[in-house]
């Protein structure tokens, strides 16, 4: 089973997500200790966003593109490529100001490709990317699952559109959130995101 692991969050050793990415892998390892596993720190080695030098590259000569751009647009067919080589995607995604890390949605535009992870046929836009398993690790700082913030949740559900655009339905979620609302909040979250990794309980992997 290949198995592709991806950070985005800033926080460093303070980072929830890390952390919680990091007691899926160790899972995943536990149980099938020969899965291969593909590390990616978007924060330590950021994608720049994307940009219309990178678009126009894949039409053009290669002695007309930039070195720089030329070196960019390979970084991203790098990181396409990891995508579709894997079987199951942890993504660590904590919410930024109602919505994702900016690395993190970088790192969607490189694989959101066409003719690679999607097509627009004649009936519609399809999938490419079925049969792949996301876990979406997911950390917040408030309460955004239900009440009235839940209009303000552009994360989760956002990362659940993109990866049905990309065909890809077999998403399970790990959430801690209410990080910021207390010492002790902070604990139950984490401790709660702890037991469901631990219990496996919605972490069926493919592969």
């Amino acid at each position: 089973m290949n198995v592709l692991h991806i950070d985005s969050g800033i926080l460093g050793d303070h980072s929830v997500s890390r952390r919680l990415t990091a007691a899926v892998v160790a899972q995943i390892k536990a149980e099938q200790p020969g899965a291969t596993v593909t590390y990616r720190d978007l924060v330590a080695s950021p994608l720049p966003h994307l940009s219309g030098a990178h678009l126009m590259a894949a039409n053009a000569k290669p002695e007309e593109i930039d070195a720089r751009i030329a070196a960019e647009v390979a970084e991203g067919q790098a990181v396409l490529e990891e995508f579709l080589a894997a079987d199951t995607v942890i993504l660590g995604a904590p919410m930024y100001n109602f919505s994702l890390p900016s690395q993190l949605k970088a790192w969607i535009d490189r694989v959101a490709v066409a003719g690679k992870t999607f097509r627009y046929t004649a009936e519609g836009p399809e999938g490419l990317a079925k049969g792949k398993k996301v876990i979406i690790v997911s950390t917040r700082g408030g309460h955004y699952s239900s009440g009235p913030a839940a209009a303000m949740e552009h994360q989760e559900s956002y990362l659940k559109v993109v990866l049905g655009f990309f065909g890809i339905t077999d998403v399970e979620v790990v959430r801690a959130e209410g990080l910021n609302l207390s010492p002790d909040s902070k604990i139950e979250a984490i401790s709660e995101a702890e037991r469901a990794i631990s219990g496996r309980a919605n972490l069926r992997l493919v592969g």
